[in-house]
């Protein structure tokens, strides 16, 4: 492997040697295109695999033409899902992620019908399943419905970065409604919020086929679980947006009367006390069925209204930073796998950004690295819960969640490098890394992504 590109610096971690830095081997090597792991769960159930898309510098995933798998051990390339004559306005297939059990994967594709005047958009998309081993057989999962009166289960604007619960049973995502978009169009008032949905195979959905170009089938039902306004009153717990959310444990949390709560963590908007936003840490309590209407009004919403939560969903803010020095949080949260805790990114007394941990019953946040320079991504847990792992100071780390002093606890296990390795995932039996590599082209400005892959020692 040539990596004369690599500028190592000598700014090693602690308990770190040159010796220690486990070896990057590179699995895709086609610098025609990118191969984006786009911070998924990409690894097959048997950790052989890894699933990707080839989205565009200009398109985005709406210039992704295919989603792709590389296989760990050999290589090889697999394309699961193409679509001939793609642009860059789509309608794209890319964000792919896999099924923790089945060998099956889930993706964003932008709908069949688009044009440079009305392209691939965060409103207009859709999840679509394809088992692996039925390459271009598409599975349409949330059913979508623009026309009023409009279905309940059914959508009514577009989902992206699907995340199946451990469990399988469940999909979450975030959304963008296109009717909402439509209002704002209309009336100069922000009504695109991005928020939060789940679908699951509980209750049928049947659409009206009256307008093929926008409507989806779906086997899937689907709700919005997280409430989001356009101006939040100063000081409330109000949302006027949420994203960065991922599932609780497996298959949920465990709350103080003993039963398992289905929740999803997430990041949400609020307003301080001067208007001003701020991003907080929240949760969402899901029932286990979410076809019946909630207080707010109907699940699949009006003409002018969004569409809103099921009975039994409780949307509650773990964290309190907007009157602090350092007021935010950031990254993609995760939980652990037991559920016990949620990690997320936040400021520490000196305003540079860490990860802390707090459990989804609330509580005080504990901070768990103390790094002299801004963590840069969000984590990955290890399969046992031991141990996080991120990007920092241009390395993957290592962290252990142990009451011992912070020097003795994080370990690089890449050498720092010019650019930050990105989206970092770890296989499920904990014995492999893979993230992401910007490498330039000969002779041309351009680069492309590339996936790497080391292996561990141990789980």
């Amino acid at each position: 492997m040539n990596y004369k590109w690599l500028i190592v610096l000598m700014t090693f971690g602690a308990c770190t040697t040159s010796e220690s830095y486990k070896p990057e081997i590179q699995l895709t090597k086609d610098l025609s295109k990118n191969h984006d792991l786009d911070n998924n769960d990409n690894f097959s159930p048997d950790g052989k695999w890894l699933v990707y898309d080839t989205r565009t510098g200009v398109g985005g995933i709406g210039g992704s033409p295919s989603v792709e798998r590389v296989n760990v051990e050999t290589g090889e390339n697999q394309v699961l899902f193409g679509i001939p004559d793609n642009h860059d306005y789509g309608p794209g297939a890319g964000a792919a992620s896999y099924h923790p059990i089945e060998n099956k994967v889930i993706f964003i594709h932008g709908l069949p019908i688009c044009t440079e005047k009305n392209p691939y958009q965060q409103w207009r998309r859709t999840g679509v399943i394809v088992n692996d081993n039925q390459p271009n057989i598409p599975i349409l999962m949330d059913a979508r419905d623009v026309t009023f009166p409009y279905t309940p289960g059914a959508l009514r604007g577009g989902t992206h970065r699907h995340e199946w619960s451990r469990d399988g049973k469940w999909v979450g995502y975030t959304y963008n409604d296109a009717i909402m978009k439509k209002l704002e169009d209309s009336t100069g008032v922000k009504w695109n919020l991005r928020t939060i949905a789940v679908s699951n195979q509980r209750h049928p959905v049947v659409i009206r086929n009256n307008n093929p170009d926008e409507t989806v089938t779906g086997s899937w039902f689907s709700a919005v679980v997280v409430r989001v306004v356009p101006t939040p009153r100063p000081g409330s717990d109000e949302i006027s947006n949420a994203a960065s959310d991922s599932w609780i444990g497996m298959p949920g949390y465990t709350k103080p009367d003993g039963t398992i709560q289905i929740a999803r963590a997430f990041i949400g908007k609020v307003n301080n006390r001067d208007g001003n936003p701020v991003d907080e840490l929240f949760v969402v309590d899901i029932p286990d069925s979410i076809n019946v209407p909630g207080e707010y009004g109907p699940l699949e919403g009006t003409r002018t209204t969004a569409m809103m939560p099921p009975k039994g969903t409780i949307q509650r803010r773990l964290t309190h930073t907007a009157d602090t020095k350092y007021p935010g949080c950031g990254g993609v949260v995760r939980s652990s796998s037991d559920g016990k805790y949620i990690a997320f990114q936040a400021k520490d007394k000196n305003g540079i950004q860490q990860i802390f941990l707090i459990s989804p019953a609330g509580g005080d946040p504990v901070q768990v690295t103390e790094h002299t320079s801004g963590v840069q991504s969000g984590v990955r847990w290890s399969k046992d819960n031991s141990r996080i792992a991120y990007i920092w100071d241009n390395s993957i780390v290592i962290t252990e969640i142990a009451n011992r002093p912070f020097e003795q606890r994080y370990k690089r296990i890449t050498a720092r490098t010019v650019t930050a390795p990105s989206n970092l995932v770890w296989s499920n039996d904990g014995k492999t890394m893979a993230f992401n590599r910007l490498l330039p082209i000969e002779g041309k400005k351009d680069q492309k992504q590339q996936i790497f892959v080391i292996h561990l020692d141990s789980n």
